[in-house]
């Protein structure tokens, strides 16, 4: 089983062979459990004021590409900026 670590090291490296397991498993790590489950997309909630949620939809077992760079932009901020921001 890949750690976090190696998941979003994939996720940089290919962001459209992402699985959606995995992204789920990196989002639940980064932002907790998901607010929103419904059978093809999950909502997560971020620290931070504006737009603070990160959407996922399952796309036959793969994470679409552009929700894989929006977890890996949300992921970069929350370990820049810490979770006030």
């Amino acid at each position: 089983m890949a750690s976090i670590d190696e998941i979003v090291s994939g996720m940089q490296r290919n962001p459209a062979g992402v699985r959606f397991r995995d992204l789920c498993k990196v989002c639940d790590h980064y932002f907790g459990k998901a607010r929103i489950s419904a059978t093809s997309h999950r909502v997560y909630h971020t620290p931070w004021t504006g737009d603070p949620r990160v959407n996922i939809q399952n796309a036959r077992g793969r994470a679409k590409t552009y929700q894989v760079r929006q977890v890996l932009w949300a992921i970069r901020r929350l370990e820049s900026h810490g979770k006030d921001h």
